[in-house]
């Protein structure tokens, strides 16, 4: 895969966005107190990151993961999309926002089983993740084309060219 890294910008956050919108859930990795990781499966409230390098989730108030994040604030989100081939890594810091219209704005019926009370529920708390650094690979080929690469890598002991897209930026 081809690789290029370098600094933000908001063709940067608008390919970063295109590749995660869909996908519904992300895994969030966070420490605990003895520095061993855990990841949980969240549900990414945001329609656009382009014009922010942040993104936002509901957690519980005064839960497991409240209390980690509010200890120690270096996050990882992992997406994947195996349908279309495209994995995406962010690194970046958790923070809370207390802010009733924003939270408002990113309220969806499903997040209801979780907070009956609404947006203005106590118990609910908005993450936002602010994004530093966005990795993610790309693969645009077919699968008949990917196997095709990989078997002429395997019979000739040359790594495969070519097989995707990998892109490194800091935000």
């Amino acid at each position: 895969m081809a690789t290029d890294h370098h600094s933000d910008s908001q063709a940067d956050r608008e390919a970063l966005f295109a590749r995660i919108k869909d996908i519904r859930f992300g895994m969030l990795t966070h420490r605990d107190a003895q520095g061993m990781l855990h990841a949980h499966p969240l549900t990414t409230l945001d329609q656009d990151i382009a014009a922010q390098a942040q993104l936002h989730f509901f957690i519980p108030r005064g839960s497991e993961l409240h209390e980690r994040l509010a200890a120690d604030s270096q996050v990882a989100l992992s997406y994947a999309n195996p349908k279309e081939d495209c994995y995406v890594s962010i690194s970046g810091t958790a923070a809370f926002i207390e802010d009733a219209a924003r939270k408002e704005e990113l309220w969806t019926p499903m997040a209801k089983a979780w907070f009956p009370d609404g947006p203005g529920d106590p118990n609910l708390v908005l993450l936002a993740v602010n994004i530093q650094h966005a990795e993610y690979w790309d693969v645009q080929d077919s699968k008949l084309t990917q196997l095709y690469k990989l078997a002429t890598a395997a019979m000739t002991g040359e790594r495969p060219k070519e097989l995707g897209e990998h892109r490194e930026f800091d935000l």
